[in-house]
């Protein structure tokens, strides 16, 4: 017989504290990737062009894009436990793919991998915590328990990144090593993880048994024909979802692609680009974490516009300022893009219409998402290969102006319409009240704060 535990955890039991404190450990192990800071020097000290380096992240994005549509099914067939192990397991070995092989064919296996393993826990990590808590009877403490992962995860970042210039002076293979290691002690957390109450949530049995492949798959196809149905139909999940791609895609490239050849260019030192990351990682972190510090006195869609801007003046001015100035820039640019993913993806789950297949359409956001970053890598790998990197801050920054240009223009003659419509109807068309409920429930509005009130 169970007993429930007391003091700050009250209300938990010891098996749901056992399912938070590991799925902490494995979230935490699982996304610890030392190599981040250094991996484009050390691909370009094993010998890889710039085309190469961003060819691979290209590929990479669109094995992520691939890998993302069929992992519900496997998670649903082997469970969420069993895939959460494979997705350490495949982790490990990716990691451990540079070390056994620093080349071209060594690196990209490495990328593919890493996707594939991303990809089998993006979903079931939340998923097992879910359920396993729900199982439990200790609902109410989810929400917790995944921002503290996120937290604990972010934490270790700035903690560990620092040290990684130091240690490849002692072992030059020492980030891939000590990631795999980190990814070998996912798996131990994952393998210790309780079997669900209800032998059909861990193992995905029932499901099986229940229906054959086809008509599961038909199932598939089904709820994707309806995703996509949902996007064409309405206008407005559209143009949010378009406006999150500038979002999205800068972020990407900035933190991830060019962080390093950024810093390079100003003659920031590799052991110190660790230093660097852990405080864009802060500012990024503080942005997510209090969204409720942007005024009110802006719409959600143009809170995310107006950091946009901030996006791309922050790549504009990397390609003036000196070191300092750049390190400080890319601090702004992390925090923009805390503050813009949290009111960004609320907008998004708002516009979702009422019984659309929400989870299919999150997933075809992110698939648009990547598609758009495996095209940007391609242009960034030209750019940084032929010596423009400035020209590619600022030929960024200026797209990212004329592209909101653009939507705002739309989402202007869009509003129009409406107008009109609504004058001579004598009443708005449905699908524009779910525009304007989605822009003034959101956070960060008057009407929403009323509502909540």
């Amino acid at each position: 017989m169970r007993r429930p535990a007391t003091g700050a955890g009250g209300g938990l039991t010891d098996t749901a504290r056992r399912i938070i404190r590991l799925n902490y450990g494995f979230q935490l192990l699982f996304n610890l990737l030392w190599w981040m800071p250094v991996f484009y020097a050390y691909q370009k000290t094993a010998g890889l062009t710039d085309a190469e380096i961003f060819g691979i992240q290209s590929i990479y994005y669109v094995a992520f894009c691939l890998f993302e549509i069929p992992t519900g099914l496997i998670a649903d067939r082997i469970g969420t436990r069993n895939c959460l192990r494979a997705g350490a397991v495949v982790m490990t070995a990716a990691n451990l793919a540079p070390v056994l092989s620093a080349s071209y064919t060594g690196f990209l296996l490495h990328f593919l991998a890493i996707a594939a393993g991303r990809s089998l826990t993006s979903g079931a990590a939340s998923a097992y915590l879910y359920d396993g808590l729900r199982a439990e009877k200790c609902d109410e403490h989810y929400l917790k328990a995944e921002g503290t992962a996120r937290a604990l995860g972010l934490a270790a970042k700035v903690v560990c990144w620092p040290l990684v210039g130091p240690l490849m002076a002692l072992a030059h293979p020492a980030p891939y090593l000590l990631s795999a290691v980190s990814a070998a002690g996912s798996l131990a957390c994952a393998v210790a993880l309780p079997r669900l109450a209800g032998a059909d949530r861990d193992s995905g049995k029932a499901a099986a048994d229940r229906s054959d492949g086809g008509r599961r798959g038909g199932a598939f196809l089904r709820d994707a024909g309806a995703a996509l149905r949902c996007v064409a139909s309405s206008r407005w999940l559209a143009l949010v979802m378009v406006q999150g791609v500038a979002v999205f895609t800068l972020s990407r490239i900035c933190q991830v692609n060019l962080f390093q050849p950024i810093l390079l260019d100003h003659g920031i030192a590799e052991a110190s680009h660790g230093g660097v990351l852990a405080a864009m990682t802060v500012a990024e972190a503080v942005g997510s974490a209090r969204p409720q510090w942007l005024s009110r006195r802006l719409t959600p869609v143009a809170w995310v516009s107006l950091l946009s801007l901030v996006l791309a003046g922050s790549l504009a001015g990397m390609a003036f300022g000196g070191p300092w100035s750049v390190v400080a820039l890319l601090c702004l640019f992390a925090a923009a893009t805390g503050f813009a993913y949290p009111v960004q993806r609320k907008l998004v789950n708002d516009a979702v219409p009422a019984h659309a297949p929400r989870a299919t359409l999150l997933s075809v956001e992110s698939i648009v998402d990547r598609a758009v970053c495996a095209l940007a890598a391609v242009a960034v790998g030209a750019y940084v290969s032929a010596g423009h990197l400035d020209a590619l801050l600022l030929h960024s920054a200026l797209a990212t102006a004329l592209l909101l240009g653009v939507f705002h223009l739309v989402l202007h003659t869009a509003a129009v319409r409406r107008g009109r419509e609504g004058a001579a109807s004598g009443s708005l068309p449905a699908a524009w009240g779910t525009q304007d409920e989605a822009v003034r429930a959101a956070p960060g509005t008057e009407s929403g704060r009323g509502r909540r009130g």
